[in-house]
């Protein structure tokens, strides 16, 4: 019998659908184990969720911890072990962002941070979300979505539903949104799920129904709570569940259909029109296959840099080819430091290398006992550099022999030192903010910002050190200004007009401090001023900013990145914009000047060269 061409695709999709049986599943989202009561609010659903008799299996979506530590993962993992069904967990940024092994040990301790299941006629897919180390938006890491690529390669049939979870909305809450969507939309996708709002909330992401669902945190209830999802006759029926008192009634039921062809968002795809206005030039483009979150050292010839893989590896800078690569055991953060032939980088593995410049072949290693985060400072063949054991040290480069250690660091350190008056300069994420002796190692004094809180230690920046004068800036929002000799604060101030965080630099002429606002702004403060006199200005207007990475001068040009691949170079004199390049829409990490070049390298694995 003949059937039209329509009539048969129509009955094929359906035929998939039939065959769909009705399943009903919890969905667990920013637990924050380590917070105040997420422990306890957990162990309560998860008992919760053994007296249960209707739910094939759990999903914990995110935040699964509050700061990412080991003891909180360790923790979490003990409690969800004791689950009497079948459950799939991915990472928030709370678990990668403020984590001491560099994500390493989410991994280590859940055994992935991706997962896909095949249950009862649907494909159900979950990736991490990031940003991982850095302070930005959330970022789909690059090897997920080659992850994704194979797995759909393996699983070719693209007529079977799909619902897809990461912790972030795909909107513009992910720098990368775009690239998950389009490829989710080459399958059957009918939902996707995520956490991160803690609250129950429908979205429209380009015509995918988007669902975010509440904290499993009591915050100022009672108890906490969760979702019971129930797929049934192509609906999803959400309902909160609140752990042994209650369901509720459902509040939201989701048609599950095809997504219709050609539907947009309301967020815009990454604009790219303003790289054919620009005056700088591109030299040459490189995309890794992993993300980057380190910045790039150089002997003058290679262009030295890592991945979220475990390499460390070169490009020729005159065209941006792979020169050489080496293999680490774990994600790499640290940005490689060039010295006599050598460079320093640690890794995530907990070993500090020291290569080949030429080769990459390795010369010799340190081992720490956690992930090496930090980079290193180098002078006068020492490197200095922290890590994630409390323990700061300082490093022969010829050789590797450790030369002195500091092993009172509070929380973990992730920064690049600034080295002075025989001074290393650092902070970690406990807190502490510490001068130690450059030849000893001994403690020459140490700050404290008054927070308990570690999210606001004065950790990712790097500090600016000019006249006597230490300058930070923190997610506090407060600059600061110490006194290099005696550690005492000069003065401490707070803008509510002009929120920095994070990101500074020195002028050229070492008379401003620079600091990005998280309004997307540059000021300039006077390196001998008494209070945060803001006497100069630029005409930049980035979009809502969050980017640490350090502002860098050259002459008269000042070098401005931002958390969504927007570079600007600004006039020195006159703070109005000289041209913009946007590289990605990922993270600029730190910058690379050379000669009357700049490099620039962005989270998402994108590195171009560009003329000025």
């Amino acid at each position: 019998m003949y059937l039209p061409r329509l009539f048969v695709f129509i009955f094929l999709i359906w035929g998939q659908i039939s065959f769909a049986q009705s399943f009903r599943f919890a969905q667990v989202t920013d637990t924050h184990v380590g917070g105040s009561t997420g422990a306890d609010d957990l162990r309560r659903t998860v008992q919760d969720i053994n007296k249960l008799k209707n739910i094939d299996f759990v999903i914990f979506s995110g935040d699964i911890t509050e700061f990412g530590s080991d003891e909180e993962l360790l923790l979490a993992k003990r409690i969800l072990d004791s689950i009497q069904r079948p459950w799939f967990v991915i990472p928030g940024n709370h678990d990668s962002n403020w984590s001491e092994s560099g994500a390493n040990s989410f991994r280590r301790v859940f055994g992935k941070e991706t997962f896909f299941l095949k249950h009862k006629g649907y494909d159900i897919i979950g990736t991490a979300s990031g940003p991982n180390m850095r302070m930005s938006p959330g970022q789909i890491p690059r090897e997920n979505l080659v992850w994704m690529d194979s797995i759909f390669q393996e699983y070719p049939n693209k007529e079977t539903p799909l619902i897809a979870i990461n912790h972030y909305p795909l909107d513009e809450s992910l720098n990368n949104w775009y690239e998950s969507i389009d490829r989710l939309k080459t399958r059957n996708v009918q939902l996707a799920l995520c956490g991160h709002g803690h609250q129950n909330r429908l979205y429209d992401w380009e015509g995918i129904p988007g669902v975010m669902l509440r904290s499993n945190l009591r915050a100022k209830e009672e108890v906490g709570g969760y979702n019971l999802i129930t797929i049934r006759n192509d609906s999803a029926i959400f309902q909160v569940r609140r752990p042994l008192i209650k369901t509720e009634d459902p509040w939201l039921s989701v048609a599950l259909r095809p997504v219709q062809p050609g539907v947009n968002g309301q967020y815009a795809r990454p604009d790219y029109r303003i790289n054919k206005q620009t005056t700088a030039k591109l030299v040459w483009e490189y995309q890794d296959h992993g993300d980057i979150g380190a910045g790039m050292g150089t002997d003058g010839k290679l262009l030295f840099t890592a991945n979220t893989v475990g390499e460390v590896f070169a490009l020729d800078l005159h065209d941006g080819k792979r020169v050489w690569s080496f293999k680490t055991g774990g994600k790499v953060y640290s940005t490689p430091v060039f010295h006599q032939g050598t460079v320093v980088v640690g890794s995530t593995d907990h070993f500090i290398y020291g290569l080949d410049a030429k080769t990459g072949a390795l010369k010799w290693k340190l081992e720490a006992k956690k992930a090496v985060l930090g980079s290193a400072a180098v002078a006068n063949g020492k490197a200095f550099i922290g890590a994630s054991d409390g323990i700061f040290r300082c490093i022969q480069v010829a050789d590797g022999k450790l030369l002195w250690q500091f092993d009172q660091v509070k929380g973990y350190v992730s920064t690049l030192p600034t080295l002075a008056d025989g001074k290393v300069i650092f902070g970690s994420w406990g807190n502490g903010f510490y001068a130690l002796d450059q030849n000893s190692g001994e403690l020459q004094w140490e700050w404290w910002n008054g927070h308990q809180n570690r999210m606001f230690s004065a950790a990712a920046v790097y500090p600016v050190v000019h006249k006597n004068r230490v300058f930070i800036v923190a997610p506090d929002r407060y600059m600061t200004v110490i006194d290099l000799k005696t550690g005492k604060t000069i003065w401490r101030e707070k803008k509510d007009s002009e929120k920095v965080r994070e990101s500074i630099g020195l002028s050229s002429n070492k008379k401003l401090v620079y600091a990005k606002t998280m309004d997307g702004e540059l000021i300039g403060v006077p390196v001998m001023a008494d209070s945060m006199d803001i006497t100069w200005k630029s005409d930049l207007k980035l979009p809502y900013e969050l980017a640490p990475t350090a502002i860098q001068s050259k002459k008269r040009t000042v070098f401005v990145p931002s958390d969504k691949g927007l570079f600007t170079a600004l006039d020195a004199k006159t703070g109005k914009v000289k041209w913009q390049y946007k590289v990605s829409n990922g993270m600029i990490n730190p910058l690379l000047l050379w000669k009357d070049k700049v490099v620039i390298s962005t989270m998402d694995g994108k590195i171009s060269m560009l003329s000025y």
